[in-house]
Formats: C-alpha cells, sequence, structure tokens
C-alpha cells in the first residue's frame, strides 16, 4: 500500500504543478459562472430604446401603437419619403409604412431600417396590427371584440413536486432539464480528458522504458491503480475548486447588482396575514409584481429548488466510479500498444458506450421516469452521464443504489480485466496487438 500511495503522490504533484492544471482551474469556474452572469449583463445592457417612427396613410392605427419591451413608437404626418430621409438623419432606427390599401392586402407593409430590423420590434409591430386587423374584421361582422376578448383565457400551471417526506416544492422542469444536460455532459468530458490523461501517461512511459525500471520495485497491479487513483484526485481537486469558486463568483455578482436578481415567488404574492385577495385581485396582484421581475432572478430562483448537496455529491461519485472504469480500461490500451496511432482500433468500442449515453440524453431528457432512462441509468457503462441527467428530476432511491452498486461491481470488474492485461503488456515491445492477443493475455494466470 505504501507503494502505491507513492505513486499516487507523485502522479498528483506532477499533474497539479503544471501550468495547464492552474490555467484550467482559473478558467473553469469563470466560464461556469459566466453561463450565469453574462446574459444577465447582456439582457441589461441591451436594454437601449429601439425608436420606430410610424408613417401611417390609413390614420387609423397610429393610435394602437404603445411603447414596449424598450421599442418606441413616433407617430409622424408626414409621407414616408420624408420619413426615411429622417431615419438616414439618425433621427429614429426604423421607419413602418402602413399604406391605404394594408387592411385588404397586409403584404404591403413595409418596416425600413438603415441597419437589421431589431426582432423584437418587428414581432411587436406584427402582433399589434395583428389585434388591429382581427378587430376591425370583427367589427365589421357584428361581433364585439371585447366579449370575444373576454373568453381567451391565459393559462400558466404551477408545477409542483411531491417529495417522498410529503413536502410540497416548486418545480421548474425547464432548469431541471438544463441542469440534467449540462452535468451528464460534463461528466462525459470529465472522463475522457482524466481517463486520456492515464492512457498518455502509460503509454509515455512504455514507450520511454521508463516502466522497465519502475516495475522492478512496484508490481504492475499497483503502478495501474496508482497512476489511476493519482489523475483521479487531480480532477476530484479541480472539480471542487470549480464549485467553490463558481457560486463565490455568482453569489459576489449577485450581491453587488441585486437589481439584476429581483423575483417574487408565487407565495408572497397570493398569502398575506392582512388581507384575502379575490381571485381578480390575485392575478393584477401579481402581473404588477411580474413586472418588475427578471430572467436572471427567475432562474436562480428555479435553481434554489434544486438540492445541490445531493446533486454534487451525486456527481462527486459518478465522476469517480464512471472515471474509474473507463481509466482501468483507458491504462490497459495504453499498456498494450507501442504508440499513441495504435489506440484506435481499440478506443473505439470502449468509446462507444459513453458516446451512445451522450446521444441518448435528448430522449432521456424527454420522458426520465421511462425504460429507456431507467435501463441505461443503472447499466454501469452509461450510468454516469445518464444518472446525472435523471437527478434533477428526483430519482427514486431504490433506482439510485441499484445504479451505485452496480457502477461499483463495474468498475472493480474492470479493473480486474485491465489489471491481467496491463501486468503484460507494459513490458510488451515490437508486436502488433489483436483482440486475439488481449483475451490470451486475460487467461494467463
Amino acid at each position: 500500500m505504501g507503494k502505491t500511495a507513492t505513486i499516487i503522490r507523485r502522479e498528483f504533484l506532477s499533474r497539479i504543478k503544471k501550468r495547464s492544471f492552474l490555467v484550467m482551474t482559473i478558467i473553469g469556474p469563470l466560464l461556469m459562472a459566466g453561463i450565469v452572469i453574462v446574459p444577465v449583463l447582456l439582457a441589461n445592457w441591451s436594454d437601449s430604446d429601439y425608436s420606430v417612427a410610424v408613417v401611417d396613410d390609413t390614420s387609423i392605427f397610429h393610435q394602437a401603437f404603445r411603447d414596449k419591451d424598450n421599442v418606441v413608437f413616433i407617430p409622424l404626418g408626414t409621407g414616408v419619403d420624408e420619413a426615411l430621409e429622417m431615419m438616414h438623419d439618425g433621427r429614429f432606427d426604423a421607419v413602418l409604412h402602413i399604406p391605404q390599401a394594408a387592411f385588404q392586402a397586409p403584404s404591403t407593409l413595409r418596416l425600413f431600417s438603415s441597419r437589421s430590423v431589431n426582432f423584437n420590434a418587428k414581432l411587436l409591430v406584427e402582433n399589434i396590427l395583428r389585434q388591429e386587423f382581427e378587430s376591425l374584421k370583427l367589427a365589421a361582422a357584428g361581433i364585439d371584440a371585447k366579449t370575444l376578448k373576454s373568453t381567451e383565457t391565459p393559462v400558466n400551471i404551477q408545477a409542483i413536486r411531491i417529495k417522498d417526506d410529503g413536502e410540497l416544492i416548486t418545480d421548474y422542469p425547464e432548469i431541471s432539464m438544463g441542469l440534467g444536460l449540462v452535468s451528464g455532459f460534463l461528466i462525459y468530458i470529465f472522463i475522457f480528458l482524466f481517463g486520456s490523461q492515464v492512457l498518455r501517461g502509460v503509454l509515455e512511459e512504455k514507450t520511454n522504458r521508463i516502466v522497465e525500471i519502475i516495475v522492478s520495485s512496484v508490481r504492475p497491479f499497483q503502478l495501474m491503480i496508482g497512476k489511476i487513483l493519482g489523475v483521479g484526485l487531480v480532477g476530484l481537486t479541480q472539480f471542487l475548486i470549480w464549485v467553490m469558486l463558481t457560486f463565490a463568483i455568482v453569489g459576489i455578482f449577485q450581491m453587488a447588482n441585486p437589481d439584476l436578481f429581483k423575483f417574487t415567488p408565487d407565495e408572497r404574492v397570493f398569502v398575506t396575514s392582512t388581507q384575502l385577495l379575490s381571485a381578480e385581485e390575485m392575478e393584477l396582484q401579481k402581473e404588477a409584481i411580474q413586472q418588475y421581475d427578471t430572467m436572471a432572478g427567475q432562474l436562480l430562483e428555479g435553481l434554489s429548488a434544486i438540492n445541490f448537496p445531493v446533486m454534487i455529491l451525486s456527481f462527486i461519485f459518478y465522476f469517480i466510479g464512471g472515471y474509474l472504469l473507463y481509466a482501468a480500461l483507458f491504462a490497459a490500451i495504453g499498456s498494450a500498444v507501442d504508440n499513441e496511432a495504435d489506440t484506435q482500433q481499440f478506443m473505439l468500442p470502449v468509446t462507444v458506450p459513453i458516446l451512445f449515453s451522450l446521444i441518448m440524453s435528448q430522449f432521456v431528457i424527454s420522458n426520465p421516469s421511462g425504460p429507456v432512462a431507467f435501463w441505461l441509468s443503472i447499466i454501469p457503462f452509461t450510468s454516469p452521464v445518464i444518472m446525472m441527467i435523471r437527478i434533477p428530476f428526483g430519482v427514486p432511491y431504490g433506482e439510485l443504489v441499484l445504479s451505485v452498486t452496480l457502477l461499483i461491481a463495474g468498475f472493480m470488474a474492470t479493473t480486474w480485466l485491465a489489471a491481467r492485461i496491463y501486468r503484460t503488456g507494459i513490458l510488451m515491445y515490437g508486436k502488433k496487438i489483436t483482440y486475439a492477443e488481449l483475451w490470451k493475455w486475460i487467461r494467463y494466470s
């Protein structure tokens, strides 16, 4: 055990002292925090007004345009040619021309701009005119537009998750979906990133003949386990630093910019200690408060419903389990060949399962409790990615225990298999290795 610990310490220290480790340790949290912070800043910086001049030849629609979502409408009494000249002089960003035939032929409507037209402004103009055209057609048919509008009922169902202990929590399936996909993808990246480091390390020592000196002091199994665990500790250390720094960066940014993260939960709108609101009053109060809510605030509110201690502990376990399973196979491949080009024929069958799990993630995310998701989350070769996708949606403890047990059994089996290949292959030079040859090495007593 002492020799294995020495190898682990050597692998760990030699990698954390590299400049690439330090760079990625700093860049990683910045990128992860940037996923939350950058969209918030861009949304805030993009809140400048977009001015649209309205030239209404019909004199019917100009009263319908109201400023909304940073789109400012400016009614003009001039012709479209004069309006275009003013636009080129920088008086406004775009010109909306409503010709006389607009009602009979909506295709004659035009929105002019010197640059690419603002998408939100175009969408708002289309919605306003569509409503006005519909109102005119209803009036022409003798139908009261107000009566028809009163039948419109927007439906926004609040999702509630009932936990095993009976506790009710607000559920945000969209955020669970995004978090699951990100977690699964990170597991995939980490397994390949650090697993390939094991392969290259083994191959480098074998090519340089350093391994001949090392195995004179330690057994091949100790060398393989030491290298796998040492590299794995590097990955685990880097991940924990990323988590702490990411939470710190986002937390500091949130405290420094509280207005960018404003959000009022529904329970604060509907439940008061001094008054009992009617249905109409509740809707009006909710609409009034939601005007001040931000998308970033809604995102953080949704993230707060996620059990992050469980997520982080699950991520650590499935990273370690998945890494040990695949790193042992990568080490076996590195020991069996003489150069990196020869690794390709053996890498394909090893990497297909985890690539398959990444491809299947889109089907799992649409039905995280279905049979496909269940089986892929308990098979050791696919469970690290698929189970991390499912966990934000809530996984029964029985399935989680089964997945954990099978993953432990899986990496123990692959480690045993890899060790039998490693002990022979690490000292084998100049021979073209085939699958038949690997099978002979496994069967050697």
